[in-house]
Formats: C-alpha cells, sequence, structure tokens
C-alpha cells in the first residue's frame, strides 16, 4: 500500500464546484488585489480567531516581517524566539536586522519554554516571538506574564495552528500580533501562497494596512517604507469556500491522531514509540501528527518508506545550528531540547480524508520493524 504523507485531491475534488464558481467570480469582477473578497475573508478570519482585526498578506513569512515591522523591532534589536521551528521565524528577524535570540523547547510539547525565558531578556530585547508547532499552542500564560513584566510585545507564530485554543483562547488572539499561513499544505490551505495577521489593536491594525502597500494609507503618497505584500482576491475567495469546513477538518485531524494512539497501543512496538503529548488547557489541530523514536529513528524511517508510507522530519536541523545563522555563536549542544527532537521525531500520514485502511497499515508497518 502507498501512504501519502498529505493528499490535497480528496479535499479539493469534495469542494471542486463552489471552488471554481468562486474562481470565477473573481475573474468577473477583474479585482485580484485585495478587493471585496479579501476584506469578507479578513472579517471571517477576525471572527474565527475572535480578534477585532485580521490583515491579508501575501504568506506567512510576510506575516512574521510585517508584525516585526509594526512594532519598530530594528537592525541591532533582539527577539526571542525558538530554535525549533520551520525557517521562516527566525528568517524575518534577521531580514529586518535583528537578532534571534533562542530559548530551547518543553521536550513534551515541542514549543518554546516559558521558564527558560527570563534569564535571556537584555536591554536590546524588543519582542517575543513563540510558535504554536505541529497545532498545538504554546502555553501562553507564563509567557505573556513575563512580557507584561517587562513591557514587551508578543508575536504568536501560528502559521501551523489556526484554531488551535490555549485554555479557550485561540491562536493568533493572545498576543499583541499573531501571524498565519495559508500555504497549500496548511489545515486551512490556499491555492498558492497567502498570510494573514490578527491584532486586537486598532492602531496596529491601520498601520499594517498601510505598511503591507509600501508603506502608503493613500495611493502614491508614503510615509514610511513598507513592502509589497498584499492578499491575493482568488487566494482570499478560495480561502472563503474551504474555512466553513475548518472545523470539521480539524475534528477529523484529532480523530486520526485518537486512533493513530489507539492503533500504536495495541500494536506494542518492539522499540519505544511515543505518541504526541497533548497539554490539558490546549485544542490540538494536528497539523502534524509527530511520533518520538529515541533509539533506531533512521532505520524506522527508512522502513516505513520502503513500505509505502511517506513520513517527514520536521525538522532535522535546528535553527541555531543553520549555517546561515552560524554569525549568532550557538553551536551543538546549546539546545539540547531541540537537537533531540530533530533526531528523534517522525511525522507520520495524518489528513482527515486518510482511511481507516492506510492508518492501520502504517501502524503495521511500525509494528513490523525488528532492530
Amino acid at each position: 500500500m502507498k501512504v501519502p504523507l498529505l493528499d490535497l485531491r480528496p479535499q479539493h475534488e469534495a469542494l471542486r464546484d463552489e471552488l471554481l464558481l468562486a474562481v470565477q467570480r473573481v475573474i468577473d469582477t477583474q479585482q485580484f488585489i485585495l478587493g471585496p473578497e479579501v476584506k469578507k475573508f479578513e472579517e471571517e478570519i477576525a471572527d474565527y480567531s475572535q480578534v477585532r482585526h485580521a490583515i491579508g498578506c501575501a504568506s506567512g513569512s510576510d506575516a512574521l516581517l510585517l508584525a516585526l515591522m509594526a512594532l519598530d523591532v530594528k537592525a541591532g534589536d533582539e527577539v526571542i524566539t525558538t530554535p525549533f521551528t520551520f525557517f521562516a521565524t527566525a528568517g524575518a528577524i534577521a531580514r529586518i536586522g535583528a537578532r534571534p535570540v533562542f530559548v530551547d523547547i518543553d521536550p513534551d510539547t515541542y514549543t518554546i519554554d516559558p521558564g527558560k525565558i527570563e534569564e535571556k531578556i537584555t536591554g536590546r530585547t524588543r519582542a517575543f516571538m513563540p510558535v504554536h508547532l505541529y497545532g498545538q499552542c504554546a502555553d501562553m500564560d507564563g509567557l505573556l506574564e513575563i512580557a507584561k513584566k517587562h513591557h514587551l510585545p508578543v508575536i504568536e507564530d501560528a502559521a501551523q495552528a489556526i484554531g488551535a485554543t490555549d485554555r479557550g483562547r485561540r491562536a493568533g488572539s493572545m498576543g499583541d500580533l499573531g501571524c498565519f499561513s495559508f500555504y497549500p499544505s496548511k489545515n486551512l490551505g490556499a491555492a498558492g501562497d497567502a498570510g494573514m495577521l490578527t491584532t486586537n489593536d486598532d492602531a496596529l491594525a491601520e498601520r499594517l494596512r498601510k505598511l503591507r502597500v509600501h508603506g502608503g494609507a493613500k495611493e502614491y503618497h508614503h510615509k514610511e517604507v513598507g513592502i509589497n505584500s498584499r492578499l491575493d482576491s482568488l487566494q482570499a475567495a478560495v480561502l472563503r469556500i474551504k474555512l466553513p469546513h475548518l472545523e470539521a477538518w480539524s475534528a477529523g485531524r484529532r480523530e486520526k491522531a485518537r486512533r493513530y494512539g489507539e492503533l500504536l497501543k495495541e500494536a506494542k512496538p518492539a522499540i519505544e514509540v511515543t505518541p504526541p503529548f497533548v497539554r490539558e488547557e490546549a485544542t490540538h489541530i494536528f497539523h502534524q501528527y509527530c511520533i518520538r523514536v529515541p533509539e533506531h529513528h533512521d532505520e524506522l524511517m527508512s522502513h516505513l518508506e520502503q513500505n509505502g508510507v511517506a513520513v517527514r522530519v520536521y525538522y532535522p536541523v535546528p535553527l541555531h545550528v543553520q549555517e546561515c545563522f552560524s554569525f549568532l555563536g550557538y553551536g551543538p549542544g546549546d539546545f539540547p531540547e531541540s537537537e533531540a527532537a530533530a533526531r528523534e521525531t517522525i511525522a507520520l500520514p495524518c489528513f482527515p480524508e486518510l482511511t481507516d485502511e492506510q492508518q492501520a497499515y502504517v501502524v503495521d508497518v511500525i509494528a513490523s520493524f525488528r532492530p
């Protein structure tokens, strides 16, 4: 059997007619950049994410960059974040000329450890950027308390976590700004690149709307230097068709995660295989379903791939040891939990349309592995 890591075809096939009509509607209006589709989608995302404002942009990476710009983070400043995340998190900080300051992760949730943050604050710290990884929110209460104590803003990297909650609060609603990605593989995916920022701050929202169009509130009149990062109307139209289905898709992913846990427990693999940990206070949307395999990790991955099961490691090289960040002065051993997670995690196929037969096969292949 062949089991893909992700298959978008069933999702799109079910919505095919609606999606084509939405695209046709945009083509008929000839309003391809921003416009009414984007405005309506922003309103819908704001309502869904429990915030006052949502501001569309070209990608999740641009959302992070725009958030830093809106908070006046400049060259030489420091932003505290995690080394165990997708590159864009620290990449946005570096692009603006600031310095990523890394804090190790909690080994259970893979998100930033609030207990290790305060020791990294200096006179140059300008913001915190926690990442809600794999679809589970970081433990925000402790982090927000530290941020309030030191009068520092919080940017939530919620690229993988739309709809996830921490103590009933939606991802993107807890900090000063939330940043989302609608890359096609995300739980809510566009037909290309697309992003969004969320905030409850009226002034930040107004500034972001200017920054995404070269820093001008009025065409050809610029109060500051922004960037060109506008959400396409075609992408907004596609995402508006998908958004009403998001809760059901997230519930589907949680059901797949629950069943994996049961199947793995029943299978009793020959090696240690630990399912994902979900905090009691959190609602996980399982953008990724990552097991932990402390021993024989690479051999198990090869075994799965040889038997037709697509797997991947998110992320095999923590950011502090990426070549492009060598100037930061970090090295192997500096963030042991992040390095262990990079060595030991494996993402299994997990999407709403994954069949019971496919799931059972994935676990059977794991159970058949002998070191």
